[in-house]
């Protein structure tokens, strides 16, 4: 299995600490946010990993050659000559991230499982992987907790749409109005999930629509109607996006009560 890891971004609620480093390197309770990222990894026995990098590119590819890639086998994408959101990554990582086979299965390619470099999380990921139906597109995390912004998922769980729940704005197969879509919940993203290789074959509509710049949240609305992406809901799920200066000091605690 491969894993990619989304470094590239520029951290700006981090500064000032992202005036001179990466977002990735970061230090929390005695590691960078991406070494934590890759020892879960190692933990749950993935070792063949994609990193992204733009901000200080050059600072996250010598970290990573100085600690021998932490024991695994770690490409990097190269985004210096332009920062693509999450699914513009996942779309130029594609040469690095396919092509893999699965002797074990004899699948023809094996899944991607994707997370964000600056959120920590207690989830169980030999579970999750579990999860994922090579039938469908894949699997995202998500849980119930308050915020603005929610993935809608129908009553079997299947994505269905995207509100802000602040504006009222609706994206996705919900927003025709038309076919409603009976006894839908809303839950929030977590920045993981696992997905199908297949997923390289269907992002046309988004490329033409949003051209090299795009999140994996429009990704996944332009292609929910005729693709299955199932939501996950890990049990007694304990998250946290180490996104703002402020939170250092509570997420370094948090850092320091995950068990890898």
């Amino acid at each position: 299995m491969k894993a990619m890891i989304f470094a590239a971004g520029l951290g700006t609620r981090l500064k000032p600490l992202t005036d001179t480093l990466p977002k990735a390197l970061v230090p929390l309770a005695g590691k960078t946010l991406l070494q934590w990222q890759i020892e879960k990894l190692k933990a749950a026995g993935i070792t063949d990993i994609v990193v992204n990098v733009h901000h200080f590119p050059d600072q996250i590819i010598n970290y990573l050659r100085e600690n021998d890639n932490f024991g695994c086998r770690i490409a990097v994408s190269d985004e210096r000559d332009m920062l693509r959101e999450t699914g513009g990554g996942l779309r130029k990582a594609k040469s690095l991230l396919t092509g893999f086979q699965s002797p074990e299965s004899g699948c023809p390619e094996t899944p991607i499982l994707i997370c964000n470099v600056d959120i920590l999380s207690n989830i169980d990921l030999p579970t999750l992987i579990n999860a994922y139906n090579s039938n469908e597109m894949g699997v995202v995390v998500v849980s119930p907790r308050d915020t603005q912004r929610y993935l809608v998922f129908d009553e079997n769980n299947r994505l269905c749409g995207w509100t802000n729940i602040a504006t009222g704005a609706v994206r996705g197969p919900i927003a025709n109005t038309q076919y409603p879509i009976p006894n839908t919940r809303n839950l929030a993203f977590s920045g993981m999930q696992v997905l199908n290789p297949r997923i390289f074959n269907v992002m046309d509509k988004v490329v033409a629509d949003k051209g090299e710049k795009f999140s994996l949240i429009d990704l996944y609305l332009s292609i929910a109607e005729k693709e299955i992406l199932r939501a996950y809901i890990p049990e007694n799920y304990r998250m946290m996006d180490v996104g703002k200066i402020a939170q250092l000091s509570e997420a370094e605690s948090f850092a320091a009560s995950l068990q890898l």
